[in-house]
């Protein structure tokens, strides 16, 4: 005969499998019947529409804390609305159907450029049309974080119907895929191999391509550690190499689990940024991007504290920079050179005007599929062309700024000033790619060519007749110094010498006949989330110059998602410039090797070093002009960064302004725009003075602490 503890047990049992929501039918007439479409109920409850249709048709349930909200609002609504009395007020308009992948191409099939992913030995994949928006993305909890508004000045993209749940999402060890829009998924994988099949199937994640000759964004899904281990992947990787060339050797379990279902992985292997691909089928691209936090996919450089912020703002942070940027592809560095190929795909569909079929084209303006090789002066010590030829005929020195006045130039007016004030450029770099003509094809050599500023390239020049202000830094060299004979120069730098009134007889040159601004739509994104991302912390282009400095102040206290987000802007920028000469990585790596970066059409040293001399060349110009203007001289420059004397603890206190009040055009102008200036710190000057007498530069430590300006690359 049974206990009384069993039978209590028992009815208990029988209580629990009691229905904990009304039936589907229910509580779509109770949502219906409050008049509030399957769209509002969504947003209050953290979860896409499709999560709603699912919840009011039987696919899918809710699970705590969701399940608790929905039970209290249907209980509400019930309590409001019983079925035996409804009201009349309208009912919420029918659901729509959910969107079909529209047909993208209507004519005769054009071909898709061929890819190869990374390096990866296989066939070279097709960029199709993305996989149709899932079926059954199931919901879990809401973001338990700090939940902010979206991005105010952020033009929200349109929702593409393939990708309803942004680009990418965030994947916690309980199985919670985190997206953008406090949207969370059920995510059900226990391997590798389920997450790749679940997301390309189900997860409705991925990104539209930014320009219409180019692909997709592959969905990109970040794991935390307990996710990584949840999927059997160790929650470190070890070992004596650096961090960012760790990888899963090929006999762990999970790659030989990858390989076995049939995917693929890209030549760098399972590492913190790993690629798993099939072959396009068709025009469905096959290929899921995975990042894993704790083996530092996101350097602290880049990201400030995002690894270790919850899930949910982890995937604000990514999303936003993935909806302003790009869908990461790696680090910041990467994922700013992808963006140049993104935004100029190097071919498009053309017609065959013989044959009349569609084939593979040149995008006129972008760089091509074929790697390109430098001339020898523009190359590194290293690579081949030089190695092969034996070439000693110099190379570019077009890097930015490192550069110190000599102490015995300080007047006593300057050393009895009381403050040194550090001026930083905004993204020197990028107002440099404005506008920017580069080379597009391969270089042709030239005797004794006559100097012409419009044509991209490199010229062997003697510039050291040229005697400038002592107390400047030569605008010809990266340390300031004087010339002492001919030297390679980039365009930008041999034009400025003739702006200062200067012949210039060129000795040799590399030029290339093909031309065009090749970083224009590259440079416009960039500026555009730059300046949005600014003003969503508060810094806007309306603000004086004593707001913006004081907005200046607080701007990464007012959100540090979005401030990280433009740290990260920052980092793709002098990353993505520095990729452009990407040097060989490895201590296996021998001189007069190629190595992989070579095989990239975007390894191109030349519009490196034109965007580089460009930089230099404006920050000359300004330090000229405030000399002229103010008859201030700099005591250091550090790439985008110049310490002045002042009178004051304020930029204010030395920069020019005209009688109404308006800066001077010329010189160093305080705002929000790439090109215009920052405060970058405040110290004694006799704090300056002694670093320079020690042969330290202070613009690197102008901020205080230990800071220490990155240089670019």
């Amino acid at each position: 005969m049974a206990t009384e503890e069993e039978l209590f047990a028992s009815v208990d049992a029988l209580l629990e499998e009691e229905a904990q929501l009304p039936p589907p039918a229910e509580r779509a007439r109770l949502r219906e019947a409050a008049g509030v479409t399957q769209a509002r109920l969504a947003v209050a409850l953290k979860t896409s529409t499709q999560t709603v249709k699912n919840y009011e048709n039987g696919r899918s349930e809710p699970k705590e804390p969701r399940l608790s909200a929905y039970q209290r609002l249907l209980r509400g609504w019930a309590a409001k609305y019983p079925a035996h009395d409804v009201p009349a007020a309208p009912a919420a308009a029918p659901a729509a159907p959910r969107p079909e992948v529209p047909e993208t191409f209507t004519g005769p099939a054009a071909p898709e450029t061929p890819e190869v992913l990374e390096g990866a030995t296989a066939e070279p994949v097709k960029a199709p049309a993305s996989p149709a928006a899932p079926e059954r993305p199931a919901p879990r909890r809401p973001a338990a974080s700090s939940r902010r508004p979206a991005a105010k000045k952020a033009a929200k993209p349109a929702t593409d119907p393939r990708y309803p749940h942004g680009p990418l999402a965030v994947l916690d060890g309980d199985g919670s895929a985190y997206g953008i829009d406090g949207i969370v998924l059920d995510c059900p994988a226990a391997t590798v191999v389920e997450l790749v099949e679940w997301t390309l199937r189900e997860s409705g994640l991925g990104a539209a391509k930014l320009n219409r000759y180019g692909k997709d964004s592959d969905p990109l899904i970040v794991l935390t550690a307990a996710a990584a281990v949840k999927l059997g992947l160790p929650e470190r990787l070890e070992g004596h190499e650096q961090r960012r060339s760790l990888r899963l050797p090929e006999d762990h379990p999970v790659v030989k689990q990858v390989g076995r279902a049939k995917w693929r992985l890209t030549q760098r292997g399972f590492g913190p940024w790993a690629r798993i691909y099939r072959k396009a089928q068709g025009r469905e691209r096959q290929c899921v991007q995975l990042a894993i936090l704790s083996w530092d996919a996101l350097d602290e450089r880049s990201w400030p504290g995002v690894s270790e912020m919850e899930p949910a703002d982890i995937a604000r942070v990514l999303g936003v920079y993935a909806q302003r940027v790009i869908t990461p592809r790696g680090s910041t560095a990467v994922s700013g050179l992808e963006l140049m190929t993104a935004l100029r795909p190097p071919t498009k569909a053309v017609q065959d005007p013989e044959t009349g079929n569609w084939v593979s084209g040149h995008n006129s303006g972008s760089l091509g599929t074929e790697p390109m090789d430098p001339a020898p002066p523009e190359a590194t010590a290293e690579h081949p062309v030089v190695v092969n030829s034996g070439w000693t005929g110099g190379f570019l020195n077009e890097e930015a700024y490192q550069w110190v006045r000599p102490v015995d130039s300080l007047t006593d007016e300057e050393c009895m000033l009381p403050f040194a004030v550090g001026l930083d450029l905004n993204t020197a770099f990028l107002a440099a790619a404005a506008r920017l003509v580069v080379g597009l094809s391969a270089p042709d050599h030239f005797h004794a060519p006559k100097f012409n500023p419009k044509i991209p390239g490199s010229w062997l020049v003697d510039l050291s007749h040229i005697e400038l202000d002592p107390r400047l830094p030569s605008p010809f060299t990266p340390d300031g110094s004087r010339p002492t004979g001919p030297a390679w120069y980039q365009t930008h730098t041999v034009a400025y010498a003739q702006e200062l009134g200067y012949d210039v007889h060129p000795i040799e040159a590399y030029l290339r006949r093909e031309t065009g601004a090749y970083l224009d739509p590259w440079h416009d994104r960039l500026k555009t989330a730059y300046v949005d991302t600014l003003a969503d912390l508060g810094v806007t282009k309306d603000l004086d110059d004593r707001q913006f400095l004081a907005a200046m102040e607080l701007h990464k206290q007012v959100d540090p998602a979005l401030a990280a987000v433009l740290s990260a802007i920052k980092a793709t920028v002098k990353g993505g410039v520095g990729k452009l000469r990407e040097r060989p990585q490895g201590k296996h790596y021998k001189e007069g090797e190629r190595w992989p970066a070579l095989q990239r059409p975007t390894w191109r040293p030349d519009i490196r070093a034109a965007v580089i001399s460009k930089a230099r060349v404006n920050m000359h110009r300004k330090l000229r002009n405030m000399a002229k203007m103010t008859g201030l001289y700099p005591l250091a420059v550090l790439s985008d960064c110049v310490v002045y004397p002042s009178p004051g603890d304020s930029p204010l206190d030395f920069l020019p302004y005209a009688a109404s009040g308006k800066p001077q055009p010329g010189g160093f102008r305080l705002g929000p725009t790439p090109g215009l200036a920052k405060l970058e710190g405040v110290q004694p000057m006799l704090w300056a003075v002694d670093l320079m007498e020690k042969g330290y530069n202070p613009a690197r430590h102008i901020k205080g602490g230990d800071a220490v300006l990155d240089e670019g690359e």
